[in-house]
């Protein structure tokens, strides 16, 4: 039988883990990064956990060729890996040793016998496609958020060696840092918002909720009110939470793809015909300048 494997660079692999246990296949992990990452993999319900040592002053993509070799020995049936930048050029090195296809957007993923089905979106999510793979193939999915401890498997150190690539200086980014992809709830923000002071209001509603701030692509890339790292759909963030709220966002699917796995959808629009409207669990017609304060109140009381 073939092994499911999963790429570990950062804590967030609870998609990938879902992923390869409906599988129904072995599962092994192969982790690039501190000991304490590899530790708390092999307590995340995976049947192998082989961790390359410490990266030391290596980046993670210079243990490409080092992740390839261990999967390729492993059996692999499917290879996933997180939707970040890290994960996907280990992942795509290991497609290339193995001559295996590379696939993202990948939404199901099933088998049959010793096939691969995979269903994926496409043409930028407005459809999707199934795919048969009759030998391994490589998956970018959604890495989810941190899995909850269970019972632990040894962790397995294998000898391996960067490539020559070292980290000689970095720049912590003056944003703050947010787990999107881990987050329960996210607030997101359209066009909408008229000024970055604004955010304010968004920020107390979040915080009153519990819950992430995201964006749009143009409130990222377009008015800067938010880094780019912040913004969801098919070119951004791929999202799961339980509940997304949308505040002045219109809909247009280029941004409702990378949230089409969350619970409850809202949407917040003073146009009525905006597509959100149809898209969404519960929409409301209204402003966000007198829906965001009027939320945050009742749930602070």
């Amino acid at each position: 039988m073939t092994t499911t494997w999963i790429i570990v660079d950062e804590p967030g692999v609870a998609g990938l883990l879902d992923t390869a246990r409906n599988l129904g296949r072995p599962t092994a992990a192969v982790v690039v990064g501190p000991h304490e990452l590899a530790a708390s993999t092999a307590t995340a319900g995976v049947d192998r956990c082989l961790w390359l040592g410490e990266t030391g002053d290596a980046p993670v993509e210079a243990f490409a060729t080092a992740v390839a070799a261990v999967v390729a020995d492993g059996a692999p049936g499917v290879v996933l890996a997180a939707a970040r930048p890290s994960a996907r050029a280990l992942v795509g090195a290991v497609a290339a040793t193995l001559r295996a296809p590379a696939m993202v957007g990948a939404v199901g993923v099933e088998t049959d016998g010793d096939t691969v089905l995979v269903e994926r979106e496409v043409l930028g999510g407005i459809a999707r496609r199934t795919e048969r793979c009759d030998g391994p193939v490589c998956l970018v999915v959604d890495g989810g958020g941190v899995p909850e401890p269970g019972a632990a498997v040894p962790v397995e150190e294998v000898t391996a060696e960067a490539l020559a690539v070292r980290v000689v200086e970095n720049r912590p980014s003056s944003a703050p840092q947010v787990d999107l992809a881990g987050a329960r709830r996210v607030v997101a923000v359209g066009r909408g918002l008229k000024a970055k002071e604004d955010l304010a209001l968004v920020d107390r509603l979040a915080e009153a909720m519990g819950a992430a701030v995201a964006c749009s692509r143009p409130v990222a890339e377009g008015s800067g009110f938010l880094p780019k790292d912040r913004y969801v759909g098919v070119s951004g963030r791929t999202l799961t939470p339980d509940v997304y709220l949308a505040l002045g966002i219109s809909g247009q699917v280029q941004h409702t793809v990378g949230i089409r796995g969350a619970g409850t959808i809202v949407a917040v629009n003073t146009d009525a015909d905006a597509p959100f409207m149809k898209e969404c669990d519960y929409a409301v017609v209204g402003d966000l300048y007198t829906f965001v304060p009027a939320l945050a109140a009742a749930l602070q009381s």
